[in-house]
């Protein structure tokens, strides 16, 4: 438990440091950029999570092996559950629901922290596209929350 304590404030102060250091006068174009660095450090670190994750995992017969995997193994790796509900088209799209996320259930369950919940799941976004370029799926993930702290994840996955 307690580990899970310090990640939630690690990725707290991480948000926080990033926006204070790269956000002077807060506009749009920064606020991009701090997504952006906050989910490029997530990318990072689910490369690495998931090749320490599939080490003596068999090889995935196809991308909805993959995303179940990290639906299951991954996400009770990183946040102590699986993932609530997974939907997909057939076609490469994937939306992962997770009804009590973590890095959100310390926000009031009201309207009030709806804007703020976008820089709280770059890091995220990130860690799942990593982990899926790691196994060779190049991928677009985003994150939308309606209802605090439920978040839905979609994942688009790209077709050369």
């Amino acid at each position: 438990m307690a580990d899970k304590s310090l990640f939630e404030f690690l990725h707290m102060e991480m948000v926080a440091y990033v926006y204070k250091h790269q956000n002077g006068d807060n506009n749009n174009q920064e606020r991009g950029s701090s997504l952006s660095t906050l989910e490029g450090m997530g990318f990072r670190v689910g490369q690495g999570l998931i090749e320490r994750f599939t080490k003596d995992t068999p090889s995935f017969k196809d991308d909805l092996d993959v995303v179940k995997f990290l639906c299951k193994d991954l996400w009770i790796n990183l946040f102590r559950k699986q993932i609530d509900n997974l939907r997909t088209n057939h076609q490469g799209t994937y939306v992962l629901q997770d009804n009590k996320f973590s890095l959100l259930t310390q926000f009031s369950n009201s309207k009030q922290y709806m804007e703020e919940a976008p820089k709280y799941l770059a890091y995220t976004c990130g860690m799942v596209r990593g982990a899926l370029s790691n196994l060779g799926i190049d991928s677009v993930v985003t994150a939308e929350v309606s209802v605090m702290p439920a978040c839905k994840f979609q994942v688009v996955i790209q077709r050369s």
